[in-house]
């Protein structure tokens, strides 16, 4: 009989009116990488956050080296040798690596703590395991792959047996997912096992012993990664056939720029210049995907584009038409009186009548209203407008039927477009902003993290229509972490780096691994040698 160090026995998890978990039974072994795979929503972070003490199963049982276990708090799972690295990670960002790393198991007497004792644990964890990194460093200096590192060496620290890794690839680079993967690898030899929640179909195959498949909060299947394929997991996954890979035809772009930027300076929240004199134009026609690590300015610029931040200096034309950057420029511009007429100084407003559609990085507060219908908020910001107003009255026949129609095109799970936006799952809560952004024909489009929280069957169908606004002359700026996204989709790559675009690509002239030391901050003149 195979011996488990870990046995997760018919877990049941039940929130109000959702079951996350229903029945699910998984194992580990001493010195494996086991894989969990799903959509989002299957319920993978949840039966990880009930291993890790953060949520009690409704029903179930945990067993660890063969005797069961009750954990009421992450400290019970940390006691019994577990550790966990969250997708977002749990760090003190003015505190040092070491201040990190110890923090809650600080060791001294008497109320004082032995830094150089910590200090020194710290570097022979780092050295043993092949984490390398500056015990001395401030967390706000440390690029996102050695935040990560220090997640890892926190929970060596903690004597971790059994290391949970929460989509652990999701903002780093190839040559970070290299390297990491690498630390992986060194770890198993020590006899530390390793669980992965992802939802990367090459990583799964890349890295893990065997895999978990998890729909809708049921396991669906187990399957040694070798010999398996990516369709067969896809399909396992979501449930029927899925198409990988999109194919984008070459497309003759326009030969005016719909969107034009020039020398743009913004400032980010803590008043630090951001974006930093960035110039960018998008043609008809053209996909422009800008890659780069999480934090390098993407977001303030993204924001600027749809009018959510003010920029210090600079243009962002579109269409030949300056649009306001900051309230002096709306005050001062020689448009201010069209301005004030038809965008009643409203720079997210104004955009969007002038044919922009948005799809922005934060759903929750800048893409939903989150206590209005799903209908509502499937024709919000058009409401005023076309078949769903007349007499200054919504027509709501006509919205729940248009609601409805949408709903069912984009499997945006729900009972009933009366819905409240709330209740919805953050990859259901994306599909509504999306549905309501690609139903109409806009200029241009500015889609940041298109399918973040979506599973691979939604990704295929996201895909596709982004790939037809394109072909429907649409110029698209594509703003997304995920690098094989980027790839997939753009047919120019303009790379960002502490707030500058540092370099530019033809898509089909460089790879992921060229893109990514540019990510990384790499100099032209260095490629070769790295």
């Amino acid at each position: 009989m195979e011996e488990y160090i870990l046995e997760m026995k018919n877990i049941t998890k039940k929130f109000p009116k959702v079951i996350a978990n229903e029945d699910v039974t998984i194992n580990l072994k001493k010195g494996e990488i086991l894989a969990l795979l799903g959509e989002n929503g299957a319920g993978k972070s949840t039966l990880m956050n009930i291993l890790y003490g953060l949520y009690k199963p409704t029903s179930g049982e945990i067993n660890l080296d063969g005797e069961k276990v009750q954990f009421h708090s992450p400290k019970d799972a940390i006691k019994h040798n577990l550790g966990m690295v969250h997708q977002h990670f749990m760090l003190v960002e003015n505190l040092t690596v070491t201040e990190n790393i110890i923090l809650g198991e600080e060791p001294g007497n008497a109320g004082f703590i032995n830094y150089n004792l910590a200090r020194k644990k710290v570097k022979e964890l780092s050295k043993k395991f092949k984490l390398e990194i500056d015990p001395d460093e401030k967390i706000e200096n440390l690029s996102v792959g050695l935040q990560q590192r220090v997640e890892i060496l926190k929970a060596l620290y903690r004597k971790a047996k059994i290391l949970i890794l929460d989509e652990p690839t999701a903002v780093l680079t190839p040559q970070e997912i290299e390297k990491l993967f690498e630390v992986i690898k060194d770890l198993v030899k020590t006899g530390v096992s390793v669980i992965i929640i992802t939802h990367k179909l090459e990583e799964v195959l890349d890295i893990a012993d065997r895999v978990y498949i998890l729909r809708r909060g049921k396991l669906v299947g187990e399957r040694n990664t070798k010999g398996v394929t990516k369709n067969e997991l896809a399909n396992m996954m979501v449930g029927r056939d899925v198409v990988l890979t999109v194919t984008r035809t070459p497309k003759k772009r326009g030969e005016k720029p719909t969107l034009k930027i020039n020398n743009l300076v913004v400032y980010n929240s803590k008043k630090l210049k951001a974006v930093n004199n960035v110039s960018l134009e998008v043609y008809p026609g053209e996909i422009v995907g800008i890659a780069g690590v999480d934090g390098n300015g993407q977001t303030e610029l993204a924001e600027a584009i749809i009018g959510f931040r003010d920029s210090y200096e600079g243009q962002i034309i579109l269409d030949n038409y300056s649009l306001p950057i900051n309230d002096k420029t709306q005050k001062n511009s020689l448009n201010s009186i069209l301005n004030k007429l038809f965008f009643e100084n409203n720079f997210v407003k104004g955009r969007l009548d002038r044919g922009i559609s948005i799809v922005p990085a934060d759903r929750q507060r800048h893409g939903l209203i989150l206590e209005m219908q799903v209908a509502e908020n499937l024709i919000l910001g058009y409401q005023g407008k076309g078949k769903f107003w007349e007499h200054n009255i919504l027509k709501w026949k006509n919205i729940y039927n248009f609601s409805d129609e949408l709903i069912k095109k984009y499997d945006i799970r729900t009972p009933n477009s009366k819905n409240i936006a709330s209740n919805l799952s953050g990859g259901n809560q994306q599909k509504v902003i999306l549905a309501r952004e690609f139903s109409k024909t806009p200029k241009f489009a500015l889609i940041v993290q298109p399918t973040r929280g979506l599973d691979v069957g939604a990704i295929e169908y996201i895909h596709k229509r982004i790939l037809e606004m394109r072909d429907a002359n649409c110029a698209i700026l594509l703003i997304s972490l995920e690098l094989e996204e980027i790839f997939s989709l753009s047919d120019r790559i303009l790379v960002m780096y502490n707030g500058q675009i540092t370099k530019e690509f033809k898509t089909e002239e460089t790879d992921q691994m060229e893109v990514g030391f540019y990510m990384m901050g790499g100099d032209k003149t260095k490629v070769k040698e790295a």
